[in-house]
């Protein structure tokens, strides 16, 4: 994903006690649940995909989160919720495809 900005990153204790940078890809507020959101990528991490596939993947993970006195608070999305799922997917393929479209205009 491409940026018009200076990349942000934070730092997610993992289960087992290690810290692995991510960066911040993306960050809205949804107008009807008043609740933030953010898209975050592995800095770290390899790209993944097989070998035979002409365009590997990003690794993306979506979490909620709040801010109080200039830290962030994640909490992770339950999988139950087929509705909050459903409206985070929905922004993030609209982003990409946003991307994509941009990407193509500046091919050109």
């Amino acid at each position: 994903m491409a940026h018009n900005h200076e990349p942000e990153y934070l730092i997610i204790p993992t289960e087992n006690g290690k810290e692995e940078k991510f960066e911040i890809l993306y960050t809205f507020d949804h107008d009807e649940t008043g609740k933030s959101y953010m898209f975050v990528t592995p800095v770290d991490g390899e790209q993944g995909g097989e070998p035979d596939e002409q365009e590997p993947y990003q690794e993306v993970m979506a979490f909620r989160y709040t801010e109080e006195d200039g830290n962030l608070n994640l909490e992770m999305i339950e999988e139950e919720n087929e509705e909050e799922w459903d409206m985070v997917e929905e922004v993030f393929n609209t982003l990409v495809s946003e991307l994509e479209e941009e990407s193509e205009e500046n091919e050109q």
